[in-house]
C-alpha cells in the first residue's frame, strides 16, 4: 500500500462564488478577488462549455494548449484531437471545458470530466502566462462550475500546495501495488514505509495553512 497526497475542494452547499469566499480569512479572501480581478482587467473572457457545445475549431485550439504543456515539459502528449472530439460527443455531460479568450482569440483553456457529485480537473495549457488567469481558468471556474451544479467535490489532482491557499484540502490517497520481483519487494517497502511519514507530515503542514476562518487541524 502507498499514500498519496491530492488537494480537493469540497461544496457545503454555497448559494453562490462569494458565499464560498466568505468562510476564508480576510487576507485570503481578498487575494482570490484580486487575482480574478486582475483576469478582467487584462480583458480576458471566459467560456465554460459542456463537450457536445464545442466546435472542432474550439477543440483544435485546446488540443493545441494541451500539446504545448507537454512541449514545454519535454513530455509527450498522448492524447489527439479526435480522441477529446470523441469523448466530447459520446461522453457529453461528462466533459466540461473551460476557455480563456483575449481580443477574440483563444489563448488558454482547461479540460475537466464531472460524474454526478465530483468535477476531476486535468489538462491545461496556455499560448502565454497572463496575471491570475491560470487560477481562474483551473480553479475558480469550475468552483463556480461546482457550486451552479450542485457538485459536491472538486479533484484538483496532485501536487501544487498553492491549492491550499485558495479554498483546495489536502486529502490522503492510497493505492496498491503488487511487486513481481521479489528481490525488489523489501526494497520497495522500505521506501514505501519512509514515504509514508513524508506524507503524513506533509498532510500536517498543509492542514495548518487552511484559509477558512477559525479552521486549524
Amino acid at each position: 500500500m502507498r499514500l498519496g497526497c491530492q488537494f480537493h475542494w469540497q461544496n457545503k452547499n454555497y448559494h453562490n462564488f462569494d458565499d464560498f469566499l466568505s468562510t476564508l480569512t480576510s487576507q485570503k479572501r481578498k487575494k482570490i478577488k484580486r487575482e480574478r480581478r486582475m483576469v478582467r482587467e487584462q480583458g480576458i473572457e471566459l467560456e465554460v462549455l459542456h463537450g457536445n457545445e464545442m466546435s472542432e475549431a474550439q477543440w483544435d485550439v485546446y488540443h493545441q494548449f494541451y500539446s504545448s504543456t507537454f512541449t514545454r515539459k519535454s513530455g509527450y502528449a498522448t492524447l489527439s484531437k479526435d480522441f477529446f472530439m470523441e469523448i466530447g460527443e459520446s461522453m457529453a455531460s461528462n466533459v466540461v471545458v473551460v476557455l480563456g479568450r483575449y481580443q477574440g482569440e483563444y489563448i488558454a483553456g482547461a479540460f475537466n470530466l464531472r460524474s454526478d457529485d465530483t468535477l476531476y480537473g486535468r489538462h491545461w495549457g496556455c499560448v502565454e502566462e497572463y496575471s491570475g488567469l491560470h487560477f481562474e481558468v483551473c480553479y475558480y471556474r469550475g468552483i463556480e462550475y461546482c457550486i451552479a451544479k450542485g457538485i459536491k467535490r472538486f479533484e484538483a489532482g496532485a501536487q501544487g500546495e498553492f491549492k491550499v491557499r485558495r479554498g483546495f484540502r489536502p486529502v490522503l490517497t492510497r493505492s496498491a501495488h503488487w511487486i513481481a520481483a521479489e528481490e525488489f519487494r523489501p526494497i520497495v517497502a522500505d521506501f514505501v514505509a519512509r514515504e509514508h511519514a513524508a506524507v503524513v507530515a506533509h498532510m500536517d503542514e498543509m492542514n495548518a495553512h487552511l484559509p477558512f476562518r477559525g479552521e486549524r487541524h
